[in-house]
């Protein structure tokens, strides 16, 4: 009978002994646990506080505002393109010309959140079509070429080069070639920047 005592002290030999340490266990813990939560009506001025944080410039499962980079090489390509070739007519020393399309336009136009402050940045490289009329010796000439405008970043407008060809060059003797190409280059610089410019502020208003 001693080991039948011993026995019964912890457990009768299937295991419910276990069960009865076990269940006093849990009870013992869910005493000591947290109690759970009570919900709590927001009030006016909870909602207020709420409504006051600001806004974060990220996406909506950025409201951290950490790191996020947007690639904007749709919009950026499209806009680019309608601002070049609203240049318009440009009045010329013997003539007058006119981009008549954009047809090369290939770069990266993004906007970057950094600890919720954007950022944005481009770079592109353009070829613009372009036709016109020249008055040469007394002759009324149609004159069509390119202009190709090498790699240029955002605030690199200043240094903005170009490289003018025309498409039929043998047609001209030397000297009238190089008052063509000198006068388109002179004439739209400045009207391309412009254009050019004004893409910049719209991607950083964005």
């Amino acid at each position: 009978m001693e080991n039948g005592g011993v026995e019964n002290a912890h457990g009768d030999g299937n295991g419910n002994g276990q069960a009865a340490s076990y269940t006093y266990w849990v009870r013992e813990t869910m005493a000591d646990a947290a109690p759970l939560p009570v919900p709590k009506k927001l009030t006016a001025q909870d909602i207020l506080s709420t409504q006051s944080q600001p806004t974060s410039l990220g996406s909506v499962w950025n409201k951290a505002g950490t790191w996020e980079e947007k690639n904007l090489n749709n919009w950026a390509t499209q806009r680019l393109k309608e601002l070049l070739k609203s240049v318009g007519s440009l009045d010329l020393s013997c003539g007058k010309a006119e981009i008549s399309d954009v047809t090369k336009c290939v770069g990266d136009a993004f906007l970057v959140t950094v600890r919720n402050k954007k950022r944005v940045g481009y770079t592109y490289e353009l070829t613009l079509k372009i036709k016109g009329e020249w008055h040469l010796r007394e002759e009324k000439k149609t004159v069509n070429g390119h202009i190709d405008i090498p790699e240029f970043s955002f605030g690199e407008l200043d240094d903005l080069q170009m490289a003018v060809q025309l498409s039929e060059e043998k047609d001209y003797v030397q000297q009238d070639k190089q008052q063509i190409i000198q006068d388109l280059k002179k004439r739209f610089l400045q009207p391309v920047r412009e254009k050019l410019l004004q893409f910049e502020q719209e991607l950083k208003d964005r």
